[in-house]
């Protein structure tokens, strides 16, 4: 174990303007690739870029009520050191719009946001040898998600490049009722567990699921722009060799992309 009890939560939060994929699915995914050729990802554990994501967090919940005011207007919990966490920002043309942090939870680093809350039933799968990538803290900036509708799936990309990399047996995601629908809709993820209270959120929150085996492929064939390359796969989540510093910025590769011969 980690040291610390796995308690305290937090939530994923895609917000209300979530886009349903167009008609035109060809229009769409354009769309949204154009917006990515103005995106880069930060893999954030120091200094300035780290408060920004805490107070973007703050912001964007109490805007939504999901949080009471405090003092230092900054969401952060002891999820965020865990050596099994990770937290990004999202940037378009140089300016933070919005963050999402991932744990990969396995029996050998077990503590996330969904074990605490939910622990009790998943707590068996991972002793049976089941391992998840579990998405939490996700913020975005209102005024762009008002700009830029499609925000979600450039941040959730996020999730899904996590999948192709550490391979788990599910993508887990607590969420908000009405958030449910996206999550099937995407990702086909199902209900695993009822809504439970996460501390600290005002609001309760259920327990969806993605069997990657399953669902990853259909996924990256419907929404080419989810897709990623060995190489952005390894400068988002690979632990930096000695000597090495970790990349500095990260550019989404989805249209570098070639399936293998």
């Amino acid at each position: 174990m980690m040291g610390i009890q796995c308690s305290g939560a937090a939530v994923q939060q895609p917000g209300t303007n979530v886009v349903r994929a167009s008609s035109e699915p060809d229009t769409f995914t354009k769309s949204v690739a154009a917006l990515l050729d103005r995106v880069e990802y930060r893999r954030c554990e120091t200094g300035e870029d780290i408060e920004a994501i805490y107070r973007l967090r703050y912001d964007s919940y109490l805007a939504t009520e999901m949080v009471v005011p405090n003092a230092s207007r900054m969401v952060v919990d002891e999820y965020d050191d865990l050596p099994n966490s990770y937290r990004f920002g999202v940037f378009i043309d140089g300016a933070l719009v919005s963050t999402l942090r991932l744990h990969h939870v396995s029996a050998e680093q077990p503590c996330s946001p969904s074990m605490t809350v939910f622990g009790d039933a998943l707590r068996p799968r991972l002793e049976a040898g089941e391992t998840f990538v579990d998405p939490s803290r996700f913020a975005a900036d209102l005024d762009v998600s008002k700009q830029h509708r499609v925000l979600p799936y450039l941040t959730l990309r996020l999730a899904v490049v996590a999948c192709g990399y550490f391979n788990p047996t599910y993508c887990l995601t607590a969420i908000k009722e009405e958030h449910a629908a996206f999550y099937k809709r995407i990702f086909n993820a199902s209900q695993a567990l009822p809504p439970r209270v996460y501390p600290g959120l005002m609001v309760p929150v259920h327990l969806f699921q993605s069997r990657t085996s399953e669902n990853m492929e259909n996924t990256l064939r419907r929404f080419p722009f989810f897709r990623s390359t060995a190489a952005e796969r390894r400068m988002l989540f690979a632990q930096p060799g000695p000597g090495e510093l970790a990349p500095l910025t990260i550019l989404p590769t989805a249209k570098y992309y070639r399936p293998a011969a």
